[in-house]
């Protein structure tokens, strides 16, 4: 099942933020820089601020339970030159690694994207440029790449690829 997060979801969102994106990325990062990164990037605070601001959304995946999935979206921060203040961004999409290619990644992301369309509405995405399952899925939802970026965790920077559609 697929719902729309409330206000009373950011804890929720927090740890499995925290969950997902350390189960698929953590082993790349020196501890100390992955630690910064989560304690920021997928705080209470940040999910709480997020879901308070009407021109974000988040949805939660549940099965077997549990929170198995989540995505976020709201207005494009993309560093692009064509992303414009009406774009929008799909800005976060993860799955539970035992919860994977059982549909729920797709299931997430229309959700979003159905909430981010608007006519004539730019819809952007990034992602790891070593993430092709990602990849895969985007394409499969006509996106293309149209750029490439750093993106910081701690003091790493990994090269993410902007697509957009």
């Amino acid at each position: 099942m697929i719902r729309r997060a409330e206000p009373a979801d950011a804890a929720a969102l927090s740890r499995l933020g925290r969950r997902t994106f350390s189960e698929t990325f953590g082993h790349l990062y020196p501890p100390a820089d992955l630690a910064a990164f989560l304690a920021e990037a997928h705080s209470q605070a940040f999910y709480a601020a997020a879901l308070a601001d009407p021109g974000q959304a988040a949805w939660i995946a549940e099965a077997g339970g549990e929170a198995a999935g989540y995505a976020l979206a709201g207005a494009c921060a993309l560093p692009h030159p064509d992303v414009t203040p009406g774009c929008g961004e799909l800005k976060r999409l993860y799955v539970l690694q035992g919860r994977r290619n059982g549909g729920l990644g797709g299931a997430l992301a229309a959700a979003a994207l159905d909430w981010l369309a608007a006519p004539g509405r730019r819809l952007w995405v990034g992602v790891w440029s070593q993430n092709l399952g990602a990849q895969r899925l985007y394409a499969r939802l006509g996106f293309e790449k149209a750029g490439e970026y750093l993106f910081p965790v701690g003091q790493a920077r990994d090269q993410e690829f902007i697509l957009r559609r």
